[in-house]
Formats: structure tokens, C-alpha cells, sequence
């Protein structure tokens, strides 16, 4: 490429290997997953993992050095990252969709297939007000210390931040597991009936997402703690917190629809 001054705002990227690596990489995840499916060998399920884990990584260290080493990331190439980030969340709100439609469809019009009632008669449901509260409640006081540290961000206090990410962290890390418990608890299976296999699909998935966005916010706390941020150069953190909401927003829906109205 040439070493001439751009004359635009728009970041022209470099050839990276990394797209390549971390398409073939979520392949060989997918096939080493259907391969324990069927043959209970895990190997290459975690070998395709980690393969991933680490191209995502080396992926996002690029990312991050054009924007804090090279000043790629123009107010343009910033503001498209957060149109990129809208469509992201929107694309997951339609994949969450999914699943409640699937899970209204079913508990609101039960066929014989489920014995005409919902929940069906043989499923012992959760108590709502048990284990589904209390994470509820850790959630939504994980969406007020995200954004303790997002105010903290804009008042240029570095420790409030610190502390705030490192709070939310440990409340996601809390949240996951108290939902592994509760799936060791569970008196119904993923297989043999719909609503196994709506709740555990929605709050699995739902569960998954949490660990994302555990991950996302304890790499920015990392961040920070380490002097790795340059002063303007925090959209990275941000779309950690708008991702962070989203997984608030969407336990709330989980929490009232299939724990409480499906009690």
C-alpha cells in the first residue's frame, strides 16, 4: 500500500489473514460439535474452540492497534462502527424473536401433542421467584454498575471506571453461575419435549450471550487497567455496554414469559 497520506476520512484496512482463519476455524468448531453429538469424542470440539478463541483474539488486537497506535479510526470510520454495532444488536433481537415466537406459539395455542395445557401435565417448571429472581436482580444491578463505569468514562475518573467494569464483571460471572446450577436442578430435559427444548434453547442461548459479554467487559477492564486506552478512543468499551443492556433487556422478557406467565 502506499505510505502517501490518505485523502479521506475512510480506513482502507490492510490484507489480514484473520477472517480466513476464524471462518475455517468456526468450521472445524461446528464439525468437532456434531462429531461429539454423535460419537461422544470432544476433542476437536475444543480444539476448533480454541482456534477460534485465539483468532477472535489476534483479530481484535489488530482492530484495536489501528485505532490506538495508528489513528485509523476517523470520526466517519467511528461512527460507522456504531451503525455496525445498531444492525449487530438489531440482527439479535430478530434471533431472540425467534425463540419466543416459537415458545408463544406453543404454550399460547397447546395442541394434543403437549396434552392441550401449558406447561404440559409431566414438566415440573422453576420457581420463579427463587433462583430466576435472584439473577434477575444481579442482572439489572450489573446494567447500573455498566453504567456507573460508562459515567465514570465521560467524567475522566479512571478508578470509578476500573470499578465499575471489574463489579460488572463479577456479577456476570455470578449470573452464569447460578444459571449452571440451576440447569443441574432442572427436572426436565433439552430432549423428548417442546418445552425443554424452547427453554433451554432461549435461555441457553440467552446464558451464552451473558458469557460474551462477561468476556467483552472483563477485556475493556483489562484495558483500562493496563493504560491500553487513548483519550477519545473508547467506542469499544461502549458497544461492550450497549451489548451488556441488550442481554439486560432481553433476561427481563425471558424472566416474565417463561419463568412467571409459563409457570
Amino acid at each position: 500500500m502506499s505510505s502517501e497520506k490518505p485523502k479521506h476520512d475512510y480506513h482502507l484496512v490492510d490484507p489480514s489473514p484473520w477472517p480466513i482463519y476464524v471462518s475455517f476455524s468456526c468450521l472445524f468448531l461446528a464439525i468437532g460439535c456434531i462429531y461429539y453429538m454423535h460419537t461422544d469424542v470432544s476433542w476437536a470440539m475444543y480444539v476448533g474452540f480454541i482456534l477460534l478463541i485465539y483468532g477472535a483474539s489476534m483479530w481484535f488486537r489488530d482492530i484495536i492497534n489501528e485505532s490506538v497506535d495508528h489513528n485509523y479510526h476517523t470520526p466517519v470510520v467511528k461512527l460507522h462502527h456504531r451503525y455496525g454495532m445498531t444492525l449487530f444488536i438489531a440482527s439479535e433481537v430478530m434471533f431472540f424473536v425467534a425463540w419466543f415466537w416459537a415458545y408463544f406459539n406453543t404454550s399460547l395455542f397447546p395442541n394434543e401433542f403437549v396434552g392441550n395445557i401449558w406447561p404440559p401435565k409431566d414438566i415440573v417448571t422453576f420457581d420463579p421467584w427463587d433462583i430466576p429472581l435472584i439473577n434477575t436482580l444481579i442482572l439489572l444491578l450489573s446494567g447500573t454498575t455498566c453504567t456507573w463505569a460508562h459515567h465514570a468514562l465521560e467524567e475522566g475518573d479512571k478508578k470509578s471506571f476500573i470499578q465499575g467494569l471489574a463489579l460488572t464483571v463479577f456479577l456476570g460471572l455470578c449470573f452464569s453461575l447460578l444459571q449452571a446450577y440451576e440447569y443441574q436442578h432442572a427436572k426436565f430435559d433439552f430432549a423428548g419435549n417442546i418445552y425443554g427444548s424452547v427453554f433451554y434453547m432461549a435461555t441457553g442461548f440467552h446464558g451464552f450471550h451473558v458469557i460474551i459479554g462477561t468476556i467483552f467487559l472483563a477485556v475493556c477492564w483489562w484495558r483500562a487497567k493496563n493504560e491500553k486506552y487513548k483519550e477519545g478512543e473508547f467506542f469499544g468499551f461502549e458497544a461492550a455496554a450497549w451489548y451488556w443492556h441488550f442481554v439486560d433487556v432481553v433476561w427481563l422478557f425471558l424472566f416474565a414469559a417463561i419463568y412467571i406467565w409459563g409457570s
